[in-house]
């Protein structure tokens, strides 16, 4: 029994030494009392910083325009480049397939009833025998493709984009 006593005694001390405070933690939430001063200095950087000097800034400096910045050999060359990219006809886009079946008079009666939905369209008519291919538009991107899509989908609930060859516009 005694043994027993000296051993709940030692646990009591051990756990009432475990709970106390020790002797550098902080009193209170709002207390700095206990708070290293070595933290304090560690949470300053701008020791560390570099500090360069400052210049009067009181007359504002003119700007210097360029005056001989037109480069001949430079002009010719964009020449060049702009009647080259005006030799260039055709893209790879993407095309609305409207169509693609045997029957001449489905295809035509398509045909028109898209161009009276969208008329700013260019459509294409291609016959492979057997097959006749409807394809509308020109379109750089597949959202523009889309917008003209969702136009005509209740027309043509089968339509579908396909990646071409599309001509460029000449504007």
């Amino acid at each position: 029994m005694k043994k027993a006593l000296n051993l709940l005694l030692v646990f009591i001390i051990t756990l009432s030494a475990a709970c106390s405070p020790s002797k550098g933690a902080r009193k209170g939430p709002d207390s700095d009392e206990g708070v290293a001063t070595s933290a304090k200095v560690m949470d300053d950087v701008s020791i560390y910083r570099p500090k360069y000097p400052v210049e009067d800034m009181e007359a504002p400096v003119a700007r210097v325009e360029p005056t001989a910045h037109e480069n001949s050999k430079v002009a010719v060359l964009m020449d060049s480049v702009a009647s080259v990219n005006k030799n260039i006809k055709y893209a790879q886009g993407y095309r609305i397939l409207a169509y693609n079946g045997s029957e001449r008079q489905t295809v035509m009666s398509l045909r028109k009833a898209i161009i009276a939905r969208v008329p700013e369209q260019k459509d294409y008519l291609t016959y492979q025998q057997p097959h006749f291919r409807l394809k509308i538009g020109d379109y750089f991107s597949r959202i523009e493709a889309q917008q003209v899509l969702n136009q005509i989908l209740d027309l043509i609930p089968n339509a579908h984009i396909v990646q071409d060859q599309i001509n460029i516009p000449k504007n």
